[in-house]
């Protein structure tokens, strides 16, 4: 075995005992995570203020004040209608219960039989209904940590100026390694900039139309589908499921058709024709990769990994493009354009 194999395979291994580790360790970093790519977010608003003149402690400061607002807002509007959600999921999944019946009824009156016992084996209501009680219950768990991420994105605030200070000391014979993380924090910020200010609308979009159907909890679902604009490629589907799953037990499948037109509008126009136009080639990743990506990291760090899978395949990226030995894997992972 020469020396490159035996390179390759304790990268790999070390790469292993890391992932590992990150998922053993997920319920920790992941407010460290978060409050690494809030700052990210929030960098060009401190670059500004420093630009007209405040001083980086009053800019941390003004920045800090708006996150407490956003987050206190977020958490309260999160939790109130997540409990109203889930005080009446017995009632939902009556409903869809007889739903469900209504159409199996209907299916029989042309000829086709459809045991109940039969559909209640493959498609459980109440097991949906609760699933999806719960994933919103661990999306309210990770706003608990609220304070702590505020709290770290207030230090990384203050210590940012001096990283390229830090890198470049570090890493004195790598002016490549320093130019790729700088291309990869301004790609990042322009990708997240777009990407919040598009989610933004998409979740003010979903919210207006699901008021004006008159689907409960509205603000739930506008702001689900803010969050999970974030994931690549299956979010918005995500993000539309409850919505259309709750139309059809309240009003049936006509009102169920009108939610997916306006999941559909939002989608097509904002990730079909506005989002490619700004993002241009995007970070580098190909299509394969950014799914791929989602699911692993989702599989490691849970919703939040979904989430955060773009810029932490960046990252890996960047560690690979690095590296001689494993240069070759940053290609195939690369997108050709």
């Amino acid at each position: 075995m020469n020396m490159k194999q035996t390179n390759f395979i304790i990268t790999s291994a070390a790469f292993v005992i890391v992932i590992a580790g990150m998922k053993v360790a997920s319920t920790i970093l992941i407010p460290f995570l978060l409050a690494a790519f809030i700052t990210i977010l929030t960098l060009p608003t401190l670059l500004f203020l420093n630009k007209k003149g405040f001083p980086k402690g009053i800019s941390v400061f003004i920045i800090i004040l708006l996150l407490i607002f956003l987050g206190g807002t977020l958490s309260t509007l999160l939790g109130t209608s997540i409990s109203g959600f889930s005080s009446r999921i017995p009632f939902y999944t009556e409903q869809i219960t007889n739903r469900i019946n209504w159409l199996i009824e209907l299916i029989s009156g042309f000829g086709f039989k459809i045991p109940k016992s039969t559909m209640n084996e493959y498609f459980d209501p109440g097991t949906a209904i609760q699933i999806i009680g719960n994933t919103l219950s661990g999306l309210r768990s990770v706003l608990t940590n609220t304070f702590l991420i505020i709290l770290t994105v207030l230090f990384l605030l203050m210590e940012v100026s001096e990283i390229p200070t830090k890198i470049k000391k570090a890493f004195p014979n790598s002016s490549d390694l320093f130019k790729s993380i700088k291309s990869f924090f301004e790609g990042f910020n322009r990708y997240l900039v777009i990407k919040t200010a598009t989610s933004i609308f998409t979740g003010i979009f979903i919210f207006l139309w699901l008021y004006f159907i008159g689907i409960d909890f509205p603000i739930l679902w506008g702001l689900l589908a803010f969050i999970l604009n974030f994931v690549p490629n299956v979010g918005s589907i995500l993000a539309a499921i409850p919505a259309v799953l709750l139309a059809i037990i309240q009003f049936g499948f006509l009102k169920a058709l009108f939610v997916v037109i306006g999941f559909l509008i939002v989608n097509i126009g904002l990730g079909g024709l506005l989002e490619p136009r700004f993002l241009g080639r995007g970070l580098g990743l190909s299509p394969l990769v950014v799914f791929l990506s989602l699911v692993f990291w989702g599989w490691v760090l849970g919703p939040v990994g979904m989430l955060l899978s773009v810029p932490l395949t960046m990252i890996l990226k960047i560690a690979l493009e690095n590296n001689s030995n494993t240069k070759w894997i940053a290609i195939i992972i690369g997108s050709d354009k």
